[in-house]
């Protein structure tokens, strides 16, 4: 398949130098690669400027309320699981009004890839504070400093279960690509964090800062963060966890954390209803011919009772 085929003919209109550009062409690139089927594969997105990503790429697209991405995406994975489901959100929108899907996903190990289009500020309502901005930061668009707390993502992601975590570089096309690919190609819930500068609004997380600081992880060859037996998990999340507060004259990029030992949840799912994926909701008929519910009042109790759990009424 060419990779012209994955791009829309839409006039994309962020601003000249946006790092959401070198975000775009890497998804496009590692979709062109592992030649994924449009009609199998979702870009979920919420509010924002990276927000727009799914009118760009032709495959299944769902542009979703600010916040909403990834229970949107967990929905569709779980009512289809032959689905690959890519979530694009900002820092704003993921960690700020999104936090607590965003750790959902990630207790639950949904096969879904989040990718964090990280710039420190809400580019698209004109540069303010947004939940990866550092405290005292003080960018053009603010009156006065940052008064609040910054979240660190990598770790936030750790601690909630992501089996796959990572970080990349809007500007290093290469290697971001390579950490899409292995992110979508991961069975479970993965995280990519990607530095993507504001060229608008963020006059401090410049591409002149970050190309001063930023070095990759596997430079390193005693760096291994891949979980390989259950006993060794604790001691390569914690490794994993010291490594994500590295920041300031040196910014780490590339896999902090993979675990392939840990079941999906839909997995899990299977173990309880053995039909599942035979059988799953996008599987199902939901109406006969004539328009009727092919579930009516006594059957939804009956399944009710059978898959969920028994309530005083249902009838045996």
């Amino acid at each position: 398949m060419e990779r012209r085929s994955y791009r829309t003919d839409l006039w994309i209109d962020w601003c000249p130098g946006c790092g959401n550009f070198g975000i775009l062409t890497a998804v496009v690139r590692v979709f062109e690669e592992l030649g994924l089927d449009p009609s199998k594969t979702v870009i979920v997105s919420g509010i924002g400027c990276s927000s727009k990503i799914p009118h760009f790429i032709n495959v299944n697209g769902v542009h979703t309320l600010h916040g909403r991405a990834i229970p949107f995406a967990m929905g569709i994975k779980l009512a289809n699981p032959e689905l690959i489901v890519i979530v694009h959100g900002g820092d704003g929108d993921l960690l700020g009004i999104g936090a607590g899907h965003f750790v959902a996903l990630g207790r639950r190990n949904i096969d879904v890839t989040v990718i964090l289009h990280n710039n420190g500020v809400y580019g698209l309502t004109k540069g303010q504070a947004s939940p990866t901005l550092p405290l005292n930061a003080k960018t053009k668009a603010l009156v006065k400093p940052n008064i609040q707390q910054a979240l660190n993502p990598i770790a936030l992601a750790l601690s909630s279960g992501y089996t796959f975590v990572a970080r990349g570089y809007a500007f290093d096309g290469e290697h971001l690509k390579n950490i899409v690919k292995k992110a979508i190609l991961h069975k479970g819930a993965a995280f990519i964090d990607v530095l993507q500068p504001c060229v608008t609004f963020n006059d401090i997380f410049t591409a002149e800062y970050y190309r001063k600081r930023i070095y990759r992880l596997e430079d390193n060859s005693s760096w291994n963060p891949i979980v390989e037996k259950p006993e060794d998990r604790t001691i390569k999340l914690l490794k994993a966890i010291e490594k994500s507060f590295e920041w300031g004259d040196r910014i780490p990029i590339g896999v902090f954390y993979q675990d392939t030992t840990v079941s999906t949840f839909e997995e899990r799912i299977l173990q309880r209803i053995k039909i599942y994926l035979e059988m799953s909701p996008a599987k199902s008929s939901i109406a006969e011919d004539g328009g009727r519910s092919v579930i009516d009042g006594k059957r939804f109790e009956e399944i009710f009772r059978d898959y969920i759990v028994d309530v005083e009424g249902t009838q045996q």
